[in-house]
């Protein structure tokens, strides 16, 4: 779905009109690249999530538990140093992470639940 076709606008804003025309120019375009930023971020968790579904089916085919909390543990080391190295709040990209992984835990067990389930009568 496009932005046009989403009914997103753009030039939305509750400041039209209270500022300088040449200020908001400015406002509306560093917006502009924020909009590109969040949609690739959007499309970048779209991808991770398509991997992670991976992991979570050949987590459910091999009775895997669904959280590795060794690796995760490394994983928020790892984003931690990286945060720092862009000058991000390492405490606000952990507290990215940990939603991440919850998410991708919650649907790893249902992905093992659904394997689970009985196959009907006369079973499998």
């Amino acid at each position: 779905m496009s932005e046009s076709s989403s009914g997103y606008d753009p030039g939305a804003s509750s400041l039209a009109g209270q500022v300088q025309p040449e200020v908001m120019a400015e406002l509306l375009s560093v917006r502009s690249s924020i909009d590109n930023i969040d949609a690739t971020l959007v499309y970048l968790l779209a991808e991770r999530f398509k991997a992670t579904q991976r992991v979570g089916i050949l987590k459910a085919e091999h009775q895997l538990p669904a959280g590795d909390p060794d690796r995760e543990a490394a994983q928020i080391t790892r984003l931690r140093a990286l945060a720092e190295e862009a000058n991000l709040d390492p405490a606000f990209a952990e507290k990215f992470l940990n939603f991440i992984i919850s998410e991708v835990i919650r649907h790893h067990q249902a992905l093992s639940e659904n394997r689970r389930l009985p196959e009907g009568p006369g079973g499998s």
